[in-house]
This record gives structure tokens, C-alpha cells and sequence, in this order.
């Protein structure tokens, strides 16, 4: 099979999971930003402490579908598809661009759909040093900046779209007709509010699950053999204490842009991103979403915030 076959192979199988798993990452958007249709119900949690148990991602899909049918369960596929595909190909040129510029080496074609999600993971020597390291992560860091940013039009796009949920509203109705409707209300800035947590969080992982791997296998075990595995552990702790930034990104993407979701009483309306984080940690409600089965109601989600 030809590279150029192996690419599209990629493409039609990303997508075929990005749409099985839609409803779930649509389900996850609506609880980041704070949507709780169902009341919480009396329970108990692990360790047998009573609680107040929100329906777990299961339910809640249950219910969009009741309410809007199956094709509900799709809201935003759309967008979402295209800040994907995007995303790998800003990904695969990014790192191209930096091997030729800043390495001197003779440019590598790569897959954008295997580098997005892998960080373009590459066999590494047993002898790496510390140099060498670094100005791969140099790399990933650049890479994963300018996918983000090329990105971010869309996945605005994406999270509006799914927010309509909320207030039934059909503001966001296609990609371009969308596209129109935020450059009109908010000009260029509006493609891309959000932007910032969402990097921020993105690289803190990058840099943490790369630093921590390569620190542990050359320094501690000795063994680069074990990288692959330190990585993706390192890289599942990394994400989750990095989630909150991807909640505060979701929040921003849709605050004040006219949704029923982003506005008093379902969300105040912020005045930056930093905002938003101070709001949410004072109400405990950072790591929203982080679980999709065991959920439990930690304090207020739509509230009214006083100028």
C-alpha cells in the first residue's frame, strides 16, 4: 500500500471512531459546560460516603436522544470532522517545516493521522542525550501550537454547535453558515476564544509525559527501551491534571456569543479566561467531565453572577 493509500486509510478510520464516539464527546462538551438536565439522585460513592449521584454519560445520551432523536446524538459531527482532520495536517506540515528549518535535515513525509494523536513517536537511539531530546520536544511544541491554532475556527465552531442543545437554539446550523454568523457577530477574535487555555493545556501535557518519561527511563530505570510504555502512563497523568484547562477552553468558546449556554443563569458571563478558572475552582467545578460513569453533584452549575 502506497503512503498516499495508508493516509487515506487513516482519514476513513478516524473518522469512522470520531463518529462512534460522538455522542460521548457530545455528551462530555454539555457537562464541561455546566448542562445538567437530570436531577441528582441519593447515593453513596466508593467508599460507601453518602452522595448526590448525577446520571453517568450512558444516561445522559439516553436523554439527547429522547429529547432530539438520533441524529441529535450528532450535533456538531460536522465541525468537529474538520477541526480533526485540520488539525493533523497543520500537525504533519508544522513538523515538516521545523525538520527543514531548524534541524537541517532533509525533509520527512509523515501520516498527520498518526503524528496528531502519537506526537509523531519516533524510534529512539539508546544513546539519546539530552540535547537531542530536547529539540524533539522543541518540535512536538511547535507542531502541536500551530495545529491548535489552525484548528480552533472549527472546534469553536464544534462546541457552539453542540451547545444549542441547551437552548434549542439553531444559530449554528453549518460550517460556513456559522463561520459567517461568529466573523459578523465578532470579527476574527471570535474564531478564536478559547484558544489560549486550550494550548496551554495541550503543551503543559505534551512537556510533562515527555519530561517525565525521558527522565525516568534514562536516569532512573536506564532503560530507553521503556520510554514508549513511561509515556503513554505518563501521558494519561498528564492529561488528567491538565484537564481543567480543556473545560475552562470549552466554557470561553461559548461565552457570551449569544447561546442560552453561554449566558445568565447557565453561565456568567466572564471577563477573560482567568476569570473563568477563578469562577469554577471557587465552585469545585474544574474537573467537570473528567468521568463519564461515576458522577457526583459538587455545588451550584448555573448560577447568576452579580456585575
Amino acid at each position: 500500500m502506497s503512503s498516499e493509500q495508508g493516509s487515506w486509510s487513516n482519514i476513513v478510520f478516524r473518522c469512522a471512531v470520531a463518529t462512534g464516539a460522538h455522542p460521548i464527546d457530545l455528551t462530555k462538551t454539555l457537562i464541561q459546560l455546566g448542562h445538567e438536565p437530570l436531577a441528582p439522585v441519593p447515593t453513596r460513592t466508593f467508599f460507601g460516603r453518602p452522595a448526590l449521584g448525577l446520571p453517568n454519560v450512558f444516561q445522559y445520551i439516553g436523554y439527547i436522544k429522547k429529547r432530539d432523536g438520533f441524529f441529535g446524538l450528532y450535533r456538531g459531527l460536522g465541525p468537529k470532522m474538520c477541526a480533526t482532520i485540520i488539525k493533523g495536517m497543520a500537525f504533519q506540515k508544522a513538523t515538516e517545516l521545523f525538520i527543514v528549518h531548524v534541524e537541517g535535515k532533509k525533509e520527512k513525509k509523515r501520516d498527520p493521522f498518526t503524528a496528531d494523536d502519537e506526537e509523531e513517536e519516533e524510534e529512539v537511539a539508546a544513546d539519546e542525550t539530552f540535547s537531542t531530546f530536547a529539540l524533539t520536544l522543541a518540535r512536538n511544541i511547535t507542531a502541536t501550537t500551530a495545529s491548535i491554532i489552525a484548528s480552533q475556527p472549527f472546534h469553536v465552531i464544534a462546541v457552539r454547535t453542540m451547545a444549542q442543545f441547551v437552548g434549542e437554539e439553531q444559530k449554528y446550523t453549518g460550517v460556513f453558515a456559522s463561520a459567517k454568523e461568529i466573523y459578523h457577530e465578532s470579527g476574527i477574535a471570535g474564531f478564536f476564544q478559547g484558544v489560549t487555555p486550550r494550548i496551554i493545556g495541550e503543551l503543559l501535557a505534551l512537556v510533562l509525559a515527555s519530561s517525565a518519561s525521558f527522565t525516568v527511563s534514562t536516569y532512573i530505570l536506564g532503560d530507553p527501551r521503556y520510554r514508549a510504555t513511561l509515556k503513554t502512563t505518563f501521558g494519561f497523568l498528564s492529561t488528567s491534571l491538565t484537564y481543567p484547562f480543556h473545560v475552562v477552553s470549552a466554557c470561553m468558546a461559548v461565552n457570551n456569543s449569544g447561546l442560552a449556554a453561554g449566558q445568565p443563569p447557565h453561565m456568567p458571563i466572564y471577563v477573560n479566561w482567568t476569570d473563568c478558572w477563578s469562577h469554577l475552582s471557587r465552585n469545585n467545578q474544574l474537573k467537570r467531565g473528567s468521568s463519564i460513569v461515576w458522577r457526583y453533584y459538587t455545588g451550584t452549575t448555573a448560577v447568576l453572577r452579580p456585575n
